[in-house]
């Protein structure tokens, strides 16, 4: 049974970092794309960045480059995503997602999915 379980969310001020992370298990972690997509009150769930299965190539959505940076360790089955200069608009839900192969920013696309972990960035 494939399981991603998300951790590291909370309430922050604008300005503060915060890292998240994703444990898997269940599945062979370094031949899957891991990606972080969010969901703001309100909205659609929206690309965050993905790492592809070797590490190497990664992508962000273009409004968060500079931010936001996605990594992952392949010895603990786990993704991570820090983020800084946390803004009020970044407060969401955090969910991780998996696909085996290549990485694409369609949600659609990924197989299995974390619950979630709500980021509340503050004023």
């Amino acid at each position: 049974q494939v399981q991603l379980v998300e951790s590291g969310g909370g309430l922050v001020q604008a300005g503060d970092s915060l890292r998240l992370s994703c444990a898997t298990s269940g599945l062979t972690f370094s031949s899957y794309t891991m990606a972080w997509f969010r969901q703001a009150p309100g909205k659609e769930r929206e690309f965050v960045a993905f790492s592809d299965w070797s590490g190497s190539g990664t992508y962000y959505a273009d409004s968060l480059k500079g931010r936001f940076t996605i990594s992952r360790d392949n010895a603990k089955n786990t993704v991570y995503l820090q983020m800084n200069s946390l803004k009020p608009e970044d407060t969401a839900v955090y969910y991780c997602a998996a696909r085996r192969g290549w990485g694409t920013r369609r949600e659609d696309e990924y197989d299995y999915w974390g619950q979630g972990t709500q980021v509340t960035v503050s004023s």
